[in-house]
């Protein structure tokens, strides 16, 4: 009786819509966890996130992350942490959750979305995060040489990546904010011909000495739009741990790196920020 009178009062949970500067917000309840929310812009899905649970992670390219997260430092040990693009925090909460104490500031440029993400989906106060309402390559530019031990960068505007956080000079400072031994990892989503995501891991292979590209196999054979998980590092990454996490995922995963990851850029040049341009815009059938 008590699981029937929770999912009646989960199903008269009522979405919350609001205007942000990315367009129109969405916060859809979820009818499976009692404090759960997924937030959708213009309706893309964004973000998942569980009050109850925050190192529950949803979307498959998070849990993908979620791997590099896990393994970016020895489990448990906090680090210090910056995440461009900030959603509904998802992947925030996930890192304070699984690594206590650890210090993050993510950088968010849509600040009425921070607003409702702050009023709705409330951060554990004890956790410490900062969140600042900036562009992303600006608010990047304000954190010192060698802070951080990891990068996360998560960021779409109309569901497309910024031409500017696309480039070599955006890698540099990637590079300057990172402390040796540190990891980078971002979310880059392509399709059929793959022209994106090829220029991408050239552009990293200039700038990054370890690489790893995780992403669904039919991402990769160019057979549909998806995301694809870019991870890299100027030391060794845990390469045959992240094969064995991408692969066993409830939606199975490949990692490509090396020589045959070198082969997937088809002799793509690097990016500049005098040839960037957004990554393309997923086809309407993505979401639906």
């Amino acid at each position: 009786m008590g699981r029937s009178r929770d999912n009646r009062r989960r199903a008269a949970a009522e979405a919350v819509v609001e205007a942000v500067e990315g367009g129109l917000a969405e916060l859809i309840p979820d009818p499976d966890r009692a404090r759960a929310w997924s937030l959708l812009i213009d309706g893309a899905p964004q973000s998942h996130v569980d009050l109850d649970d925050p190192a529950h992670l949803s979307f498959e390219y998070q849990r993908r992350i979620g791997h590099v997260i896990d393994l970016a430092a020895p489990p448990g040990k906090p680090v210090q942490a910056v995440h461009l693009g900030g959603g509904a925090l998802t992947l925030a909460r996930y890192t304070a959750a699984t690594r206590p104490r650890s210090t993050q500031q993510v950088v968010e440029r849509d600040a009425a979305l921070v607003q409702l993400v702050r009023r709705e989906l409330p951060l554990d106060p004890g956790a410490r995060i900062r969140v600042r309402s900036a562009d992303a390559r600006e608010g990047l530019a304000k954190v010192p040489d060698g802070w951080a031990d990891l990068i996360v960068a998560d960021v779409f505007s109309g569901a497309r990546t910024p031409a500017h956080l696309t480039s070599i000079e955006f890698l540099d400072e990637v590079r300057r904010v990172l402390r040796p031994g540190g990891v980078y990892t971002a979310n880059l989503a392509d399709g059929p011909p793959l022209a994106h995501l090829r220029a991408q891991i050239a552009t990293a292979a200039a700038r990054f000495a370890e690489l790893a590209l995780i992403a669904d196999p039919a991402v990769l054979r160019g057979k549909r739009f998806g995301n694809a998980i870019l991870v890299a590092s100027d030391s060794p990454l845990p390469l045959a741990e992240l094969t064995r996490r991408a692969a066993s995922d409830p939606h199975p995963a490949r990692l490509e790196q090396g020589a045959k990851l070198m082969d997937f850029t088809g002799g793509a040049t690097p990016v500049t920020d005098t040839s960037a341009v957004a990554s393309p815009a997923p086809p309407p059938s993505v979401f639906r």
